[in-house]
């Protein structure tokens, strides 16, 4: 009885092996995403083994084959499981490219019909969403290099262009031109002279277009009343 235990052990540990051997070769760029785009990941071994977005991403995978072969019960039963693990919902119908990552992904959602390009980063809470009862194409489709912040809510079959940046907490129901920038509610696009937009920026200290605005007519009219102020003190001193 004890020589067939360990058998079974020896088994199972080599399965264990083997599946931690196949992730890690169909894994790879993933894992090396989250190594490069989250300063916390100490090494390899800790993004396969204990990272929630990677855990989503591989059941989504499985998920996405089943879906495919229009067996959807199945695959939405399994990224049903993958949510209750994970905290993340992502549906077996949304189609995610190469170098997607989740930082620590607790309440992201993703819809049935979003298209996720390659090299996308997305905070806790962002939902990739719907906005009505429409058939057809309803949600969202990401471009490539896109970071979308914590808590933003991109919604409806819009386009985020590429190398934009999407910033904590905005809302988004319009298309966005690629190399923008995007903050407030309802989302207010600014665009970043047309270039593309370094990916270690900060998502939450993304420039407010309209604060940008207001701060530089402040600076103009404080400059006004300095010169009003100056020049009536020189008619004074004149009279």
């Amino acid at each position: 009885m004890g020589l067939f235990l360990l058998k079974i052990l020896l088994v199972l540990l080599a399965l264990f092996v083997l599946g931690i051997m196949l992730i890690s070769i169909f894994f790879y760029r993933e894992i090396q995403t989250a190594r490069s785009k989250d300063p916390a990941a100490k090494s390899f071994l800790e993004v396969l083994l204990l990272y929630q977005g990677l855990h989503a991403l591989i059941s989504h995978r499985i998920a996405h084959f089943f879906y495919k072969l229009k067996l959807f019960f199945l695959a939405r039963l399994i990224s049903q499981i993958s949510r209750s693990l994970t905290g993340i919902e992502i549906h077996p119908g949304a189609q995610i490219g190469k170098g997607f990552f989740i930082d620590h992904g607790m309440g992201v959602v993703i819809g049935e019909t979003a298209i996720i390009q390659d090299n996308v980063l997305l905070y806790q809470g962002v939902t990739l969403g719907g906005t009505g009862l429409e058939k057809g194409k309803r949600h969202p489709t990401i471009g490539n290099n896109v970071v979308i912040g914590t808590g933003a809510k991109v919604l409806g079959n819009i386009t985020v262009g590429d190398n934009s940046y999407i910033g904590a907490n905005a809302v988004v129901i319009k298309d966005v031109p690629p190399n923008s920038t995007v903050v407030g509610v309802p989302g207010r696009i600014t665009k970043q002279d047309g270039k593309k937009i370094d990916i270690s920026l900060d998502h939450i200290h993304i420039l407010d277009p309209i604060m940008q605005n207001i701060e530089e007519l402040e600076k103009r009219i404080e400059k006004l009343e300095k010169e009003i102020s100056e020049k009536v003190q020189n008619d004074g001193e004149i009279s």
